[in-house]
């Protein structure tokens, strides 16, 4: 039976997920179908839920879970009832994900769990990344118990180093002073030449609390050296099981090789083009290439010409995102305060972000946009759209100088495009290779798109 959404195939009815549903939507999966499941008849139920109509929501996520979880996947026309009852209790986010727009503060895992209930277009998707932001915080999550155990494992390691220092102070105490009573005996030995006998008793006596003496102060000597080196012992596996997850939460390649690669993807890109350009036959040597001329170059954001374009014509913005590996950096409230400036920051954002979302599925340039943070009294809850980078600026750094530096960041011979009204910065980016073009520009090109 194929899913329907309003007497229509729903369009991700044909998707599959292809590895086990994630815990976290799991649960919220089982959630919503305990919270549906006292609205439906008895007749509505599958034959092997039946026997949970009564029972309360609670209990029967969890002694039915597993069944429901199963109904759910099986049973088609289950999960079109249990989505009719979640289209009730939840529209908004019924609606958005039919539309294809999650709304971007809802819960991931609300947003994944509605998703493989419903089946919408790309639930597939929402799924996934719901269970790949449970696996990366479950990674930094463990992260931070191996440092705490580690500093843990330091303090007592330094405890132990006092403890020991202190005892070995008290044991040299104590054998000193044996030694200086021993000195005091042998002085009355040596004046009491009439009590020979009784002198040397005394005498062997000292001498075996002496022996006493050192021998405890040896065997506890031994055994603070042992705990001694237990602690350290376990500190070199704490370092060990630490430096083992930083190298696991690396993962990747070093900020200078990932520079390294997407300068060679720009120059793999553009030598191709100028092949297909220049139309090269496919030999090694030419007699025509061993004389000694100028041989044309691959094309920059510099040679882009405006002959016979306006300055803020679109055309000049299209033949800039044209070339290869083109990244576009945008600033952000310079654009939008160009444009609509009569409207809330957060509208502004929101609509300037779709926008840039569409041009960047249209061109496949790199897109970045950068706001101000400075003026935010508190972080903003937003999730980017897909295809667009979104960066706030520190409290101490603004947004002018956060773009010099993205800018700064990229390897010298890739096209990047600045969209700002601000001279400052226009000249700023121009003096590090990237080519400026005005707001105005960019806003005629998103109103066309």
């Amino acid at each position: 039976m194929v899913e329907t959404i309003g007497g229509e195939p729903a369009d991700g009815a044909a998707e599959v997920l292809d590895r086990p549903l994630p815990d976290g939507v799991r649960r919220r999966v089982v959630q919503i179908v305990s919270e549906s499941f006292g609205g439906l008849t008895l007749g509505e139920l599958p034959v092997q839920l039946r026997q949970y109509a009564r029972f309360t929501p609670n209990r029967r996520a969890k002694f039915a879970g597993n069944a429901m979880a199963s109904a759910l996947e099986t049973d088609a026309v289950f999960r079109q009832r249990i989505g009719e009852k979640l289209r009730e209790t939840q529209p908004e986010l019924a609606g958005a994900l039919d539309s294809g727009s999650p709304p971007p503060a809802a819960d991931p895992l609300d947003v994944a769990a509605a998703a493989y209930v419903l089946r919408p277009a790309g639930w597939v998707k929402l799924v996934t990344a719901a269970g790949e932001e449970a696996q990366r915080a479950d990674a930094e999550r463990a992260d931070e118990e191996s440092r705490a155990e580690l500093e843990r494992l330091r303090a007592e390691l330094t405890a132990a180093r006092a403890q020991t220092r202190t005892e070995t102070e008290r044991l040299r105490a104590e054998v000193d002073s044996s030694r200086k009573e021993a000195e005091s005996l042998h002085r009355k030995l040596r004046s009491a030449l009439s009590d020979v006998k009784r002198g040397e008793a005394a005498l062997r006596k000292i001498r075996v609390e002496m022996d006493s003496v050192r021998a405890e102060g040896q065997a506890q000597l031994s055994a603070a050296d042992s705990e001694a080196r237990r602690l350290r012992a376990r500190l070199g596996e704490a370092e060990a099981a630490l430096e083992a997850a930083r190298r696991a939460a690396r993962g990747g390649r070093s900020v200078e090789d990932m520079r390294v690669r997407l300068l060679l993807d720009t120059v793999l890109d553009a030598a191709q083009g100028l092949r297909r350009e220049l139309a090269l036959p496919p030999v090694s040597v030419r007699p025509a290439e061993t004389v000694d001329a100028v041989e044309p170059g691959r094309m920059t954001p510099k040679d882009i010409a405006a002959r016979a374009l306006s300055e803020n014509d679109p055309a000049i913005l299209d033949q800039l995102l044209a070339l290869p590996q083109a990244h576009l950096v945008v600033d952000g409230y310079n654009v939008t305060k160009t444009g609509y400036p009569q409207m809330p920051l957060e509208k502004q954002r929101l609509r300037l972000l779709g926008q840039l979302s569409q041009l960047a599925a249209q061109t496949g340039a790199e897109v970045t946009c950068v706001f101000d943070g400075a003026e935010l009294a508190a972080p903003v809850l937003l999730a980017p759209p897909r295809g667009v980078r979104v960066l706030f600026s520190k409290p101490d750094v603004t947004a002018d100088e956060l773009i010099r530096q993205l800018v700064r960041a990229e390897p010298p011979g890739r096209p990047v495009i600045v969209a700002s009204t601000d001279r400052e910065v226009a000249d700023g980016v121009a003096r590090a290779g990237a080519r400026p073009v005005a707001s105005i520009m960019l806003l005629k090109r998103l109103s066309r798109a």
